[in-house]
């Protein structure tokens, strides 16, 4: 596996686990607070492929209450 490629699953694996945690009665909601974005600012770039060719995320319909 490429390294960007074990990079960006490893991070989505513990945003996962971070999810799953923070579900979990008696979760420190507090480190789930500060430890969640920190994970995913640190997402690598998606591995080629993850994608289709020309994806673009921001195109697609409208949506209701998109506008104000």
């Amino acid at each position: 596996m490429c390294p960007a490629c074990e990079d960006f699953a490893r991070t989505v694996v513990m945003l996962g686990q971070l999810a799953l945690y923070a579900g979990t009665i008696g979760a420190d909601l507090d480190f789930v607070d500060a430890i969640g974005p920190s994970l995913a600012v640190s997402l690598p770039e998606p591995p080629p492929g993850v994608f289709p060719p020309g994806y673009n995320p921001t195109e697609g319909p409208e949506y209701p209450g998109g506008e104000w």
